[in-house]
């Protein structure tokens, strides 16, 4: 959590900055509202600005989306005149803090600005097997591709990536490519020098320098231009950027993660996305699943928000009904993780009695989830095994497939290529034909195991 103080360092807003240092955030200060532009400007960086309500909080609002910088601002003030304070959040203030502060008020207002309580909160042994991996590579320079859904908690993912890495210490800075205008993205990102475009009226540092040091994740990459996916290439590749308008390059020393709820396979063949550029960021790859893919976690997480929102809202902690848990789990979630957020927000303020019934859980439109009866649960729960079987051949050509099914059933067969070749339905002359091509064309061809012959 980076804080950024605003104000001549009063005894109170001095105890403020402590208070916010001991509830861990980084504290910078700068006693202008110009300094505090040119502090962002220069690629300082900060995820809040605590702003004494004695300065001009408009223009210091107004200076920093004309830049573009968008960082939330709270209000402080001395005596707390309740005029003066509904000024400043009129103003676009996020909120406001009397002087001096208490340090529980300072405490939660860092946390919610921060967005920390976003635990991984994985129980389902498909979660699990993503988690394991992403902690292998976790300690590791690479670059990793996180795919999924919309709402599955791809960016969740990132943050813990970055949490277990050597850069933890250091600054994680996300740009979501999608929100961003092409004409804009590529000064967000790479920044520009004063008059290189109208409107650039002093240097502005981007993305990857702030990011310096640290992780910068790129949020929905699909989404960018073909023309700046050749930058980013080169970004990648060599280390360095150049700013737009630059006369020469500056090195930045970043790790890169990326996102895509698209299939980015596809997006090659279909010429909207730079198969190298894939490859660079594809080194390694997580997906992750789908809620429908993952029940495991269903519960979890809904006990989870249900604590959250309750806290949130000053309601009963109330736990689950069975009937409840039941329609949680059948209910197949288009929406994910986010869905099963807003539909647990909504049970909290619908609940009336010592439970969390069915009837609280809706959906956006107001209807029950719907309770269903065994045959249907039972057909629903056999379209999600087919679809989980099915999704991992999507994107890949016809002898990718067979290969990955003719190691699968020799690994099934323990090495035995006999029985592999009866279960597949083809000559045992074919299939050693087969395994000699995957040899040497480098593929691991599983060997007979201990007491199994080859034959």
């Amino acid at each position: 959590m980076r804080l950024l103080v605003v104000g001549k360092l009063s005894g109170q807003l001095s105890t403020a900055v402590k208070m916010a240092m001991s509830a861990g955030a980084k504290v910078s200060h700068v006693e202008t509202i110009e300094a505090a532009t040119h502090a962002l400007r220069a690629g300082q960086g900060a995820d809040l600005l605590m702003v004494d309500y004695d300065l001009d909080i408009v223009a210091l609002i107004a200076a920093n989306e004309a830049e573009r910088i968008r960082v939330p601002v709270v209000a402080c003030g001395v005596a707390a005149d309740p005029r003066r304070a509904a000024d400043a959040i009129r103003a676009g203030a996020k909120e406001f803090i009397p002087l001096p502060p208490e340090a529980e008020l300072i405490a939660a207002v860092l946390k919610a600005v921060a967005d920390d309580n976003r635990p991984m909160v994985v129980r389902d042994p498909a979660m699990q097997a993503v988690i394991g991996l992403a902690d292998q590579v976790a300690a590791s320079d690479a670059s990793i591709l996180i795919t999924g859904e919309s709402g599955v908690g791809k960016e969740v993912i990132a943050r813990y990536l970055h949490q277990k890495s050597r850069r933890a210490a250091r600054t994680f800075i996300s740009v979501n490519c999608a929100a961003i205008p092409d004409n804009l993205l590529e000064s967000e990102l790479f920044g520009h020098e004063k008059g290189a475009f109208t409107g650039a009226l002093a240097r502005r540092i981007g993305k990857f320098e702030e990011a310096n040091g640290g992780t910068l994740l790129l949020d929905e990459i699909s989404e960018m231009d073909a023309r700046l996916q050749a930058k980013l290439l080169r970004a990648i590749q060599e280390r360095e950027i150049d700013r737009v308008g630059g006369t020469k390059p500056v090195k930045v020393d970043i790790r890169i993660l990326a996102t895509s709820n698209r299939d980015l396979v596809q997006a090659v063949k279909d010429g909207i996305f730079r198969e190298d550029l894939l490859y660079r960021l594809n080194v390694v790859n997580l997906r992750i699943p789908p809620l429908r893919e993952r029940p495991g976690d269903v519960i979890a997480m809904a006990e989870f928000f249900a604590r959250k929102y309750a806290a949130a809202n000053g309601a009963a902690d109330r736990p689950l009904s069975a009937e409840a848990r039941r329609r949680l789990v059948a209910h197949r979630w288009p929406g994910n993780v986010r869905e099963l957020e807003n539909a647990m927000h909504r049970a909290v303020l619908l609940a009336t009695g010592p439970e969390i019934d069915e009837l609280a859980i809706r959906l956006p439109d107001g209807q029950p989830l719907a309770g269903g009866d065994p045959l249907a649960r039972t057909a629903q729960a056999a379209a999600a095994a087919a679809e989980r079987a099915t999704r991992s051949f999507v994107g890949q050509t016809v002898a990718e497939m067979e290969q990955q099914l003719i190691i699968e059933t020799l690994e099934h067969c323990l090495g035995n290529r006999t029985h592999a070749a009866n279960i597949l339905g083809i000559s045992i002359r074919t299939l050693r034909n087969k395994l000699k091509e995957y040899n040497e064309a480098g593929v691991a061809v599983p060997a007979p195991q201990m007491g199994m012959s080859a034959a």
